[in-house]
């Protein structure tokens, strides 16, 4: 698997998997807005999309939540990211591509040495995703409201990152 950026030869396929039930299901009220933001490039935001043998299995974002320009993580110090992620087929969940898309995106995040914190948002019933993230070494820290959805908030520090990856 590898990760590229996306771009504007992504946006049927991105529309395409915003509709899938299990897409739906995680990110019920998020409209993505793709026809303007594959064609922006912000210095505080990643969107990629992850390829298996030259086909586009998933896509994730990384942001610096500090300098969003929406100010959706609130009032947060420097050195966190926030990832989103999501696989865009239901027959390509189950394989481990989550698994591999999360480990290549924190690679990216804490290859900068400033980073030392990442925190993911899953909606408070997606039991599954929490199972996920704690696997991957992320503690619970907190439940949120983000506009009209409750979510947890979920934190991998660099300390346990580093343990993961020896």
């Amino acid at each position: 698997m590898h990760l590229r950026k996306a771009g504007l030869s992504d946006l049927a396929l991105l529309q395409h998997w915003d509709q899938q039930p299990h897409v739906i299901a995680c990110d019920p009220d998020s409209d993505w807005n793709w026809e303007q933001e594959l064609d922006r490039d912000p210095v505080w935001r990643k969107q990629l999309i992850a390829v298996v043998d030259e086909r586009s299995i998933g896509v994730l974002q990384i942001i610096d939540p500090a300098i969003e320009e929406t100010h959706y993580w609130g009032d947060i110090q420097k050195g966190f990211r926030a990832i989103d992620i999501w696989i865009g087929e239901p027959g390509d969940l189950g394989k481990g591509y989550g698994t591999t898309m999360m480990r290549l995106a924190l690679d990216q995040c804490f290859s900068n040495s400033e980073v030392k914190a990442v925190l993911v948002d899953p909606l408070a019933r997606n039991t599954r995703a929490h199972r996920f993230y704690e696997r991957l070494g992320f503690q619970f820290s907190e439940r949120r409201r983000f506009g009209d959805e409750d979510c947890f908030v979920y934190c991998l520090r660099r300390d346990e990152y580093e343990k993961t990856i020896c």
